[in-house]
């Protein structure tokens, strides 16, 4: 259920002309690296990379995704599934005066999310990396990544130094051309290049098994007389597709608690894997007479 306090701040910056930019594009594509630039261009007041809320090349609340020790708790951190992390950016907004933001994301789903988790409207503008960078230059961004374990953070190197000094490798500057703004003044932008803990120690990926086991406990935890006939995850540009088939039993509430059940396996999956799922999709196929009546009659052993 939506808050109050969610719909109230929506409201708000809706009425004070508030817009949300969305960067979206796989990891590693080179989205941070260009970040200063798009807020040049389109006079974006705050960039939310990564956890980090930054203004102009200051970060002002947040915490870096970069600084932690695995790969799913850097997820977490980006998607703000902290509640004392989305308290902090959040009331850091609220004391604010601005008209546009800057989320950068690897899926749409998951700019929505964080856009949501902060209270800010849903992105009206969406830009591709592909838009803004070649194919070469993203597939060398990738190389970066993949082979040398570099990121980047869009803030100057004394921030990433004072934050988080262990990450630091190196920083970069980087000439903002005519051609991206609308001033004739030539503008210089630092940025900082990191080695994050967990980019050293190999990848961490969640197999369609492990997931699907993961479905089959949800389930199971809801409501044991509820059975999995059919399992299918698909993986499409980082966006998950869940697809159920259940053996339900006679007197389910097909409006109420499949649909309790379809919020409770994305909440749930979400959470424990911070990965993004795009939907989750149940078919019931069949109902089981036999196995309500077994229920209610260990229902009605248990009450005498």
């Amino acid at each position: 259920m939506i808050s109050i306090k969610k719909i109230y701040h929506h409201f708000v910056w809706v009425f004070q002309g508030v817009q949300v930019f969305a960067l979206v594009g796989k990891s590693g594509s080179g989205k941070s690296f260009r970040a200063q630039l798009l807020a040049e261009k389109y006079g974006i007041d705050f960039i939310i990379d990564d956890g980090l809320l930054i203004r102009g090349q200051k970060i002002v609340a947040g915490t870096s995704a970069k600084k932690e020790k695995g790969v799913l708790t850097a997820i977490k951190t980006a998607l703000f599934a902290n509640s004392q992390h989305a308290d902090e950016v959040r009331k850091t907004l609220e004391k604010e005066k601005f008209k546009r933001v800057l989320i950068i994301g690897t899926s749409l789903p998951m700019v929505k999310k964080i856009a949501a988790t902060l209270n800010l409207p849903q992105p009206t503008r969406i830009i591709k990396i592909q838009d803004i960078a070649t194919l070469d230059e993203i597939e060398k961004a990738r190389r970066s990544r993949d082979e040398e374990g570099k990121h980047i953070i869009p803030v100057p190197a004394i921030e990433i130094k004072k934050n988080y000094p262990h990450i630091f490798f190196q920083s970069i500057k980087v000439l903002l051309k005519k051609k991206f703004s609308f001033s004739k003044v030539h503008k210089e932008f630092e940025k900082t290049v990191v080695r994050p803990d967990y980019s050293r120690k190999g990848k961490v990926t969640i197999s369609e098994e492990a997931l699907s086991q993961m479905v089959l406990h949800c389930v199971n935890e809801f409501d044991p007389t509820i059975k999995v006939a059919k399992i299918s995850i698909k993986n499409e540009s980082g966006k998950y597709i869940f697809n159920l088939f259940l053996d339900v039993p006679y007197g389910t509430q097909i409006s109420g608690d499949v649909y309790d059940l379809q919020r409770y396996i994305l909440n749930n999956i979400e959470r424990f894997t911070g990965i993004i799922i795009e939907a989750v999709n149940i078919t019931v196929s069949k109902i089981s007479y036999i196995k309500n009546l077994l229920k209610k009659r260990v229902q009605n052993t248990t009450d005498e």
